[in-house]
C-alpha cells in the first residue's frame, strides 16, 4: 500500500494505521512466547530476539535509500517488502509457545486490573515516563545533524549507528539483568540514557559529537526493549503473562503517539535545547519510576531484583 501513495493522507493510512496493526499483532506474541520457554535467562533471551530489530535497524536505512536513489520510492517499499515477506515465513513457522492456548473471556475492567498493583503500576509509570522521551533522539537526530552542518551523505548513517549500537544494547544488559538483577539493570541504563542525552547530546554541535552520542544513546535506550518483558514476567503469573505485557505496551504507545508532536513543538527557531531538556528529564523520570517499583519488590540496596 505504501509503495502506491500519491497523498499525505494514504500515508497516514497504510503506515500509521495498517502497518501499526500489522507490527502490534507480530511483535506481542513472539515476545511472549519467547518469554513462556525461559525463566533464569530470559531477558538475555529476549534480547537476543529483539537484537533483530536493531539489526534490521542497521540494514533497512541504508537499503532504502540507496534503492530510492536506484530505483524510486515505490520500488524500494516494494522490495522491503518482498525481504520481510520471506522472513516472516520463516519466522512464523519457527514460532511456538511452551504454553497450550487457554482461551477465556475477559470483561474491558479485567483489561485494567493489574493497574491495581503497585509494583507494576509503577513499572507502568516508568515505562511511560521512558516512552515518552525515548523516541526523540531517534527521531530529531538526523535533522538536527544536518541543522547544524552535518552532510546529508553522513547523517543517513546516524540512525544505523544508533541501531547498530543498541544491538549490544539489547544483548548485554539482558544478560547482566538475569544475573544481577532486572530492575536493577533497567534503572542504570535508563539513568545512563538520561544523563547522555543531558550532558553530551545538548553541548553537542559537530558531527563527531553527534556520532558518539548516537552510539551511547543506542546502547542505553537498547537495553529497555529487552528489559522490559522480562520485568512484566518477573512480577505475572505466566498464564497472565501476555495480557500484561500487552497492556504495558498499549499504555507506552500513548506516549509514543504524544512524544513527536511535543518534540515538534518544543524546537525554537533551529534550537534543539528545549526538546533535549525534555526528553532528558523525562528519561530520567523513567528511571525513577523504576526505582520506586523496584523499591516495592525489596528495600534491600544489593537485593537482586
Amino acid at each position: 500500500m505504501t509503495s502506491l501513495c500519491k497523498e499525505y493522507y494514504q500515508i497516514i493510512l497504510a503506515q500509521g494505521i495498517c502497518s501499526a496493526i500489522g507490527i502490534s499483532c507480530l511483535f506481542s506474541p513472539s515476545t511472549n512466547c519467547v518469554i513462556t520457554w525461559f525463566h533464569k535467562k530470559r531477558a538475555f533471551a529476549i534480547g537476543i530476539v529483539a537484537g533483530g530489530s536493531s539489526l534490521g535497524g542497521v540494514i533497512f536505512p541504508i537499503m532504502v535509500n540507496h534503492l530510492v536513489r536506484e530505483v524510486g520510492f515505490g520500488w524500494a517499499i516494494r522490495i522491503s517488502a518482498f525481504l520481510i515477506l520471506s522472513m516472516l515465513i520463516f519466522g512464523n513457522l519457527a514460532l511456538a509457545s511452551r504454553l497450550p492456548p487457554s482461551p477465556k473471556a475477559l470483561s474491558f475492567v479485567q483489561y485494567f486490573a493489574p493497574l491495581k498493583e503497585r509494583t507494576y503500576l509503577l513499572t507502568t509509570v516508568g515505562s511511560f515516563l521512558f516512552y515518552l522521551g525515548m523516541f526523540l533522539p531517534i527521531n530529531y537526530i538526523q535533522y538536527q545533524a544536518v541543522t547544524y552542518g552535518m552532510s546529508e551523505s553522513l547523517a543517513e548513517y546516524l540512525i544505523p549507528i544508533l541501531n547498530a549500537a543498541s544491538l549490544f544494547g539489547r544483548i548485554l544488559p539482558g544478560w547482566i539483568g538475569d544475573k544481577v538483577g532486572r530492575y536493577n539493570t533497567q534503572i542504570v541504563t535508563c539513568l545512563f540514557s538520561g544523563i547522555i542525552v543531558l550532558a553530551l547530546w545538548i553541548p553537542a554541535k559537530g558531527s563527531a559529537p553527534l556520532i558518539v552520542f548516537a552510539a551511547l544513546y543506542g546502547f542505553g535506550s537498547g537495553a529497555f526493549v529487552s528489559l522490559l518483558p522480562a520485568m512484566i514476567a518477573q512480577i505475572s503469573d505466566v498464564r497472565e503473562i501476555g495480557l500484561r505485557v500487552g497492556m504495558e505496551f498499549a499504555t507506552m504507545s500513548v506516549a509514543a503517539l504524544v512524544s513527536n508532536p511535543i518534540g515538534g513543538a518544543l524546537i525554537d527557531h533551529g534550537s534543539f535545547r528545549d526538546l533535549q531538556i525534555f526528553c532528558g528529564v523525562v528519561l530520567l523520570g523513567g528511571s525513577v519510576g523504576f526505582g520506586m517499583a523496584r523499591l516495592s519488590l525489596d528495600r534491600g540496596v544489593f537485593a537482586k531484583v
